[in-house]
């Protein structure tokens, strides 16, 4: 991506990274070396994410990435070392068990967030955060419904679906991932109307696609996950998402990258949403891609996405840096499985 100019901290300065082992948290990590600036990625265990030093280090020296242990992100003072000499924080990391039990999802996902505010605090070189919510922090898709989301809109829907009394059944999984989201981003700002000298912005992605940092050492998951398994013939788990917006993960984390340098970016919420899609329209371009293979039937009845998001401010950030605007989403869908052929 292009350099932005007059980044909103210095140049070639400290950035960290929570979760820089993950789908998204790889790129991000990335996108920030490819800018000029250097990185500090937390991950539970240093020894396992090694081949992620390893190949930041063979693409941009030796020197520019490091790797620091946050074993447990919701203990007091967990960050406090990791923030040390750092120009800006990205909070990736997040709690992605799944679990239908809110009491086992929101309240760390909650406290793990609060953990780094107040590290960030205690660290007057920062002047930039920046926080991964998920567009399941404002509604879960509901196909051939128009909704209009706005810069204050939250899925209270789903915040009390997850504190409903038990059983916690399976179903209910989403819900409790959606409201986590929703509640650690509105303390996210609760923080910034109280600590005004670091500037805030949020980054809301959708349904993420594209290639994998490295193959050879991070799964397919979630998203990737089910257009893996339809170019493996099964299209079970993708029956099971709704018509929602698609979104390259390059372009996710340019948009993250944005969010942290950009001076006029600041307060706000950075909804990267590309275009509405189904998966029935990945199947059409797997099998276009891939003539020669059997793909499943498409899933009957999908419907579409008809919400209306404020996505032009990102798609303007993705032309600021010199790309098109969003990758498209037969090449997003292509690069998540380019690594199986």
């Amino acid at each position: 991506m292009a350099q932005i100019q007059n980044p909103a901290i210095p140049q070639g300065s400290l950035v960290l990274v929570t979760a820089a082992n993950g789908y998204i948290g790889s790129h991000v990590a990335d996108q920030l070396l490819a800018s000029g600036f250097k990185v500090r990625g937390t991950v539970r265990d240093v020894q396992k994410s090694s081949w992620l030093a390893k190949l930041l280090d063979s693409k941009y020296g030796s020197g520019k990435f490091e790797l620091v242990a946050v074993e447990e992100m919701t203990a007091e003072g967990a960050f406090d070392e990791a923030v040390k000499g750092v120009s800006g924080v990205i909070h990736l990391a997040s709690v992605l068990t799944f679990s239908p039990d809110p009491n086992a999802v929101i309240p760390p996902t909650i406290a793990g967030t609060l953990s780094i505010l107040k590290s960030t605090a205690k660290e007057p070189a920062i002047k930039r955060f920046v926080y991964t919510s998920s567009a399941t922090a404002v509604l879960l898709p509901k196909p051939n419904t128009e909704l209009t989301v706005g810069q204050e809109t939250f899925n209270y829907e789903a915040i009390e679906a997850a504190w409903a009394p038990p059983p916690y059944t399976a179903e209910r999984a989403w819900a409790v991932y959606a409201a986590s989201k929703a509640q650690a981003e509105q303390e996210v700002w609760k923080w910034a109307r109280d600590n005004k000298e670091v500037v805030v912005n949020t980054v809301l992605p959708n349904a993420n696609f594209g290639k994998l940092l490295s193959p050879e050492h991070q799964q397919h998951r979630s998203t990737t996950g089910v257009v893996t398994a339809m170019f493996n013939g099964d299209a079970s788990f993708a029956a099971m998402f709704p018509p929602q917006y698609y979104v390259n993960v390059q372009d996710t984390a340019i948009l993250h990258v944005a969010a942290l340098l950009r001076s006029d970016v600041a307060n706000e919420r950075i909804y990267a949403y590309a275009a509405p899609f189904s998966f029935n329209d990945a199947l059409a371009v797997l099998r276009k891609a891939y003539p020669q293979r059997k793909f499943p039937d498409d899933i009957p009845d999908v419907g579409k996405d008809l919400t209306k998001v404020p996505r032009e401010r990102a798609e303007q950030l993705l032309k600021d840096t010199g790309r098109p605007g969003w990758a498209s989403f037969e090449q997003s869908i292509k690069e998540s499985v380019e690594d199986l052929v």
